[in-house]
């Protein structure tokens, strides 16, 4: 069984190549050129976001020409697939895919909506790997990503909205009120429906990230955890972060990742969270 995901799940390349992974990118348009979310660092990409200030890039899905071409390629190769996917809530991209698998390859290919991204796409992925890499049959592991799914929290603070109002993902108007009372919005990826919903609002973000740690604890108490702190371009935040965390929750894993450009382009270099999944469904395969 092939897997194969897109660039909003923020797999490291050694995971991509050790596992064979297939990510269909998504990509970032500047003006007059457009790159793949794979082909530029964070760092390279958070530098050209500032050279472009005021304006800001935008983002496109992979086309379901790509998913085609990529789906018979594997198909040729005798290979089933399960293509795991960015939430339909916030992207398109799943229904690139779907239509990709039109006109006969729906046989083979089976796409599942993680219902998240970032962090919480991430661990969806690596679990299929492991999974069938133990043998596990297609339905076993769908079994389990619907379970993780259901019990994987991704979520996350802002330094600024000022990205979030040049890609018109809010009101300039709430923005300018939100800049000029210094508020750190703290967001969460809802499990009902995929999409952003706000947990709380603070003024500075060490009371936004103690109001994430706080929100973990109330959800996962002491059951052993994974967690993946995320952020773009704010390593001493990221760490504060994990150390609240590993002196609140009961950490089995712990690592500090950077998150794709592509999903840097609406929040700018200023964010900061944690994806954390219940070790009980990651450790059996690992």
């Amino acid at each position: 069984m092939k897997i194969v995901t897109d660039s909003a799940a923020d797999l490291t390349r050694e995971e991509i190549e050790q596992f064979g992974i297939t990510v269909a990118p998504l990509f970032i348009q500047f003006p007059g050129l457009e790159i793949s979310a794979d082909e530029i660092t964070p760092d390279d990409f958070y530098t050209r976001l500032r050279e472009m200030a005021p304006e800001i890039p935008t983002t496109a899905q992979p086309s379901a020409e790509m998913f085609r071409r990529i789906y018979e390629k594997w198909i040729q190769l005798k290979e089933e697939i399960l293509s795991i996917h960015i939430s339909s809530g916030l992207s398109g991209t799943i229904g690139s895919a779907r239509l990709g698998a039109e006109h006969g390859l729906d046989e083979y290919v089976h796409i599942f909506d993680s219902q998240t991204l970032s962090g919480g796409q991430r661990f969806q992925v690596l679990a299929a790997v492991w999974a069938f890499q133990r043998g596990w049959s297609r339905e076993a592991v769908t079994q389990r990503l619907e379970q993780l799914r259901a019990s994987t929290e991704v979520i996350y603070t802002l330094e600024t909205l000022s990205y979030l109002a040049r890609g018109g993902r809010i009101g300039r108007v709430q923005a300018l009120a939100g800049a000029l009372l210094n508020i750190k919005p703290v967001i969460r990826v809802d499990r009902a429906d995929g999409k952003y919903s706000t947990v709380g609002k603070a003024r500075t973000i060490a009371k936004s990230l103690t109001m994430i740690v706080d929100h973990l604890v109330q959800e996962y108490g002491q059951t052993p955890v994974w967690v993946s702190v995320m952020h773009g371009q704010f390593a001493d935040q990221a760490q504060n972060l994990a150390e609240l965390l590993r002196a609140r929750l009961n950490i089995g894993r712990l690592e500090i990742l950077r998150i794709s450009p592509v999903l840097g382009v609406h929040t700018g270099p200023g964010i900061v969270g944690a994806a954390v999944a219940p070790m009980a469904l990651l450790e059996d395969l690992a």
